[in-house]
């Protein structure tokens, strides 16, 4: 028995620590942990001006600055998530914001700005611009957010240790649950993940998540993560207030309670005017006429003009308003340059909208042509400028655009949608004269597409799609293509004298000629009044503003029979 009782007492004390050993492992892998997260890490905070932006429930890669005890936020973020109207003038210096009857400016790093030239002081600084390190160095320019809370609907509530805000501008439907006992949020669901803040028995939670132990939550102050469930009381819905401090203002439009049908006049000089009465005599149901009479000149927002009030009478005779183009066409000007300096573009705004009212217009057609991705932002600030001033003088402002693409998207159709009168779709170009690519001019569905993707931003009742009185020939030999730009009158006769026939392309919806030659083969897709009567349709079913030819002289007389009978169709919907 002395024997068996040290043997016994060994066992015992093997079963005694293995026990302990157990139940420190239970202990470990259940028991509740306090290690508690790194704030700044979470946050992704590493300067002590940064402030980390909470939007809605989403914990964004922008920062905000803390700067003099005001918030900042940088252009990029504003624009992204708030307001996209505000604009920078890198080279003078200047922060503008546009409403649909003023242009607010105000200098970059002052206090104060200017509204129709009377100055206000805000009492902080509205903006200041800071470099960027690395490699890439940039110049950034921050604005205060109250300053952006002035034009703009949403709140938001700063935190310290560390910097953050709670930023909010939708105001949606969602679940909430009371803390029915004090517990952690933690960085991740499970009872050893850190620590991101306690929270007290009554707190309210927003609840973005729930599982079947754990839910993930948002706090008041900014912090998301996950709660058991069983600290928590029944989920309920609820709908916050929206923040509707700022009455958007309208944006007024001078559309016609009519269908819109537009000819472009191509004048060359002042003598082309002369043209007007033989280039409209075949036209039937041509309400408004468009005189190629503005071009930009120079790189300080100056332009050529042909325009005479004697054209614009005798328009008006006619029944035609007259809408002038300005076009871009010239290759000794860098538009950019212009439409990137405020002066510049206040000169050229200023000019037309004399020129307009000195002989009577009745609009102004923006047909610029050459803006590249940099320039976007510029030309968009143009036409907001330039309508403002269009609608206090009763002018129609219309803007010509490529058929929509995403490679154009900085065009920013669904901003011209809500400044201007008239967007109009030049509807052609599918395959161009020179591109040495054989196609259709205008194919149905090429038309098509380019009439859906601009309805997603902007109304039908502000869309006019552009059809073409001209055609292209097609000539292939070997693998060389070269190409003769033919007009609609035209076309008829050149078919004859090749002995060309035609069939309907019903892909296309245009009738289609081929003719192959011993080294060449010919191919043309006509526009004619069959496939101008089927964009017409196509244009009916979604109930556009209007058509648009290009161009006046190019036509078969017998299509304006079809394009009267669409423009007396009646009104667009609004």
């Amino acid at each position: 028995m002395k024997k068996l009782i040290p043997a016994l007492t060994a066992i015992v004390l093997i079963i005694l620590i293995a026990g302990i050993a157990l139940g420190r492992q239970i202990y470990q892998k259940y028991s509740y942990s306090d290690e508690k997260a790194d704030l700044n890490e979470y946050f992704n905070i590493y300067k002590e001006d940064e402030v980390a932006i909470l939007l809605q429930d989403e914990l964004l890669e922008e920062k905000a600055v803390l700067s003099g005890g005001v918030y900042y936020f940088d252009l990029a973020t504003v624009h992204a998530y708030m307001n996209s109207r505000f604009y920078w003038d890198k080279g003078e210096n200047l922060l503008i914001y546009t409403t649909p009857t003023q242009v607010i400016t105000a200098v970059v790093g002052e206090t104060s700005y200017n509204v129709d030239g009377t100055p206000q002081d805000a009492g902080y600084v509205l903006s200041f611009t800071r470099q960027t390190e690395g490699e890439e160095a940039d110049t950034v320019l921050y604005i205060a957010a109250d300053y952006v809370k002035q034009y703009t609907n949403f709140s938001y509530e700063p935190f310290t240790e560390p910097n953050r805000m709670q930023v909010y501008t939708q105001w949606q439907e969602r679940d909430v649950a009371e803390v029915k006992k004090a517990t952690a949020v933690r960085f991740r669901g499970g009872v050893k993940s850190p620590i991101l803040k306690k929270v007290p028995a009554g707190e309210r939670l927003i609840v973005l998540e729930q599982m079947e132990d754990w839910s993930e939550v948002q706090t008041s102050d900014g912090f998301i993560g996950y709660v058991e469930n069983k600290r928590m009381g029944e989920i309920t819905r609820e709908t916050p207030t929206p923040v509707t401090d700022y009455q958007v203002p309208e944006y007024t439009s001078l559309t016609r309670d009519h269908k819109i049908s537009l000819g472009w006049h191509v004048i060359g000089g002042v003598a082309g005017n002369d043209t007007l009465t033989e280039t409209v005599a075949r036209t039937k149901g041509l309400n408004v006429i468009s005189p190629t009479w503005f071009k930009l000149s120079d790189n300080e927002g100056n332009f050529t003009s042909f325009a005479t009030s004697g054209y614009v009478s005798q328009a008006h005779n006619m029944g035609l308003e007259v809408w002038g183009l300005v076009d871009d066409f010239s290759y000794d000007v860098d538009v950019y340059a212009v439409l990137s300096s405020t002066t510049k573009r206040n000169n050229l705004v200023r000019g037309l909208v004399q020129a307009a009212l000195d002989c009577g217009m009745d609009g102004i057609n923006v047909d610029f042509e050459k803006i590249g991705n940099d320039s976007g932002p510029h030309y968009v600030q143009f036409l907001r400028e330039l309508s403002i001033q269009c609608r206090l003088n009763n002018l129609v402002l219309s803007v010509d655009n490529y058929v929509p693409f995403n490679f154009n998207d900085y065009y920013n159709r669904g901003e011209q949608g809500a400044v201007v009168d008239y967007v109009i779709i030049m509807g052609y170009d599918e395959h161009w004269h020179g591109s040495k690519d054989v196609g259709s001019v205008a194919s149905i569905n090429y038309v098509r597409n380019g009439i859906e993707k601009m309805l997603e931003e902007v109304p039908s009742h502000k869309v006019i799609n552009a059809v073409p009185f001209y055609t292209i020939l097609w000539k292939t030999t070997g693998t060389e293509v070269t190409d003769d730009y033919v007009t609609m009158v035209n076309q008829r006769s050149m078919l004859d004298s090749m002995g060309m026939q035609t069939i309907w392309d019903e892909e296309a919806c245009q009738n289609y000629g081929e003719l192959a030659g011993s080294e060449t083969t010919y191919q043309i897709w006509l526009e004619d009044p069959e496939s101008i009567q089927v964009k017409l349709n196509v244009m009916n079913n979604y109930d556009l503003g209007g058509v648009a030819v290009w161009r006046l002289g190019y036509e078969d007389p017998a299509v304006w029979e079809l394009i009267s009978a669409y423009a007396a169709g009646g009104a667009s919907g609004q």
